[in-house]
């Protein structure tokens, strides 16, 4: 076999076990810090504080306002917080939000992180920060964003509700997904992707039916990790693109959107990556579009992103963003065909690959 590839792995540790979140401390003078920022959304409050509390005298407070697609008042509002408690380092509790807004001040101040995920999104182990301001997001790639530790414990998702677990773990597959044909992957990325996608479609029928089992619950985890580090080594194309323009111009939630979108964009570049796309197939039975969009039906993903606010007005002015400076893709973009993607996910159609 006459192989040819460039392969960085990421430096951050990788902390993975049941109970190993109780060693964020530890992780914390093994940074030689000492006065932690505890960082949650205003719905994991009482964990941000309990986390706190554990810390002991190695936590200088919290800040529990961390918001969808980062905004750049609440990142100002947190950094000023993080100057004022003279903080040196922050641990992000939770998901996507939690772990968006940590990146976003350490690309600001250059503090270091640690990331305890509550979710599958696997943005923790990536040096990409999305932000939003002015009505749109645009996203950037940095070392400084990539947080030093990332703590991954299972316990801390056996109460994460099935309905999040399920576009949580869709949004983990639309990592792996887009990497197999990512113009800079090589083989090392596309093993880890279709192993990430694996252990997740694996995982998530079993939480459906018993949302504490811990076997799951660690496969869900470990298969996030996979997709989420995949995220961090190679470039996306359509199905981000079109993810951050919903996400950020039309305020529709993540996970979900992601959720949605997944089967459409992945249908859309399946006849120009068909090969590419076979672990996909292999994983999911059937052709990459249709088999991403039986499996989100029959685990309950929401379908349409019509149930999200999104107005089919909007779809035009989605189209137009989605195809201002779009990103590498094996399909050529033009506005005409994104109109009708978005048209197909607005109304949850099964897509045509």
């Amino acid at each position: 076999m006459n192989l040819s590839f460039v392969y960085q792995g990421s430096p951050a540790h990788i902390v993975f076990g049941e109970g190993s979140s109780r060693h964020v401390g530890e992780w914390v003078e093994k940074l030689g810090a000492s006065r932690a920022l505890v960082l949650t959304t205003p719905h994991q409050k009482a964990e941000g504080e309990a986390m706190a509390t554990a810390l002991g005298g190695l936590a200088v407070g919290t800040y529990d306002n961390a918001t969808m697609h980062t905004p750049v008042d609440v990142t100002e509002a947190a950094v000023a917080r993080v100057l004022d408690l003279k903080a040196d380092v922050v641990v992000a509790l939770g998901g996507g939000s939690t772990t968006g807004l940590g990146k976003a001040i350490a690309y600001r101040t250059d503090l270091p992180q640690i990331v305890v995920p509550t979710t599958y999104a696997g943005s923790e182990v990536t040096p990409i920060l999305g932000q939003t301001e002015g009505g749109e997001k645009t996203t950037l790639r940095s070392p400084k964003v990539l947080p030093e530790v990332v703590i991954y414990d299972p316990g801390l998702t056996l109460g994460l509700s099935v309905a999040m677990s399920v576009t949580s773990g869709l949004n983990a597959i639309a990592h792996a997904a887009e990497a197999l044909y990512a113009p800079d992957g090589n083989p090392i990325t596309a093993l880890m992707a279709a192993e990430g996608m694996r252990a997740i479609r694996q995982a998530l029928p079993v939480i459906i039916a018993s949302a504490r089992d811990r076997q799951a619950r660690t496969d869900a985890l470990y298969g996030a990790w996979l997709c989420g580090s995949v995220l961090g080594q190679v470039a996306m194309s359509l199905h981000h693109k079109i993810c951050h323009t919903l996400g950020g111009s039309f305020d529709t939630p993540h996970a979900e959107t992601h959720a949605i979108m997944l089967p459409h964009t992945i249908g859309f570049n399946a006849g120009a990556a068909g090969k590419e796309l076979q672990p996909v197939s292999d994983i999911f039975g059937g052709t990459p579009g249709q088999a991403l969009y039986d499996f989100a039906r029959s685990v309950g993903s929401p379908m349409a992103l019509k149930d999200f606010g999104l107005k089919e007005i909007d779809l035009d002015r989605a189209a137009e963003i989605a195809t201002r400076n779009p990103y590498a893709n094996p399909r050529p973009i033009d506005r005409a065909s994104i109109r009708a993607l978005l048209q197909d996910a607005w109304e949850g159609s099964r897509p045509p690959l």
